[in-house]
């Protein structure tokens, strides 16, 4: 279910004070029946075992097919125009005790790169030649006692290719990559049980 920011941008999350130069792009809810909260690291790991691309919609894998190949024929993923080259990790503004929460070099299964983890955060970071995006994680307690998860994606075009890329992509994400990503991650919650037992490899 799609948020107004202000769900993201109106709590007290270390993210704030920390990447103050990303703007909120969007937030999202995830429904986690029966969650408490200290499920926070078992839905995490969950949607790890259970978020593979090969379990992605059909749609999802052909929107992100046709990314990496347009990617590829423009340069936009080159290795110069990533983080460490065009742009600086997050994980180079964080004080000691945040970098030391993950370790950013594990093999993971997903995409983007560990930024901290907490026990109610979770902070991972993409960039290319379009933009520096950061996922954010959170656990929030819900009106009936529960607890749910919420995703705020963050930020930072590069100039006018990277804010016309965002304009492309809006409707793409909004119509079919969030509500797949949804039914996705909220069956990982439902089958949490039987993914953590069959899963032994890395959850970063």
């Amino acid at each position: 279910m799609r948020l107004p920011l202000t769900a993201h941008t109106g709590r007290p999350w270390r993210i704030h004070g920390l990447a103050p130069d990303f703007r909120t792009e969007d937030v999202w809810a995830f429904r986690t029946p029966g969650a408490g909260p200290g499920d926070f690291g078992v839905m995490l790991d969950a949607m790890r075992a259970g978020g593979g691309f090969a379990r992605q919609s059909r749609a999802n894998r052909f929107l992100f097919v046709v990314r990496w190949k347009l990617g590829a024929l423009l340069g936009w993923d080159r290795p110069d125009t990533g983080l460490g080259t065009r742009v600086r990790s997050l994980r180079e503004r964080l004080p000691r005790e945040l970098a030391e929460t993950v370790d950013a070099t594990a093999p993971d299964r997903l995409p983007l790169t560990p930024v901290y983890r907490l026990e109610d955060e979770d902070v991972r970071e993409l960039a290319n030649r379009t933009v520096h995006t950061l996922m954010h994680l959170g656990w929030v307690p819900t009106g009936n006692g529960g607890h749910e998860l919420r995703m705020a994606v963050l930020v930072k075009p590069n100039g006018l290719l990277g804010r016309c890329y965002l304009l492309l992509i809006a409707p793409f994400r909004h119509l079919i990559v969030y509500p797949a990503l949804t039914r996705q991650w909220e069956q990982a919650w439902r089958d949490r049980r039987q993914l953590l037992a069959g899963d032994t490899g890395p959850v970063g």
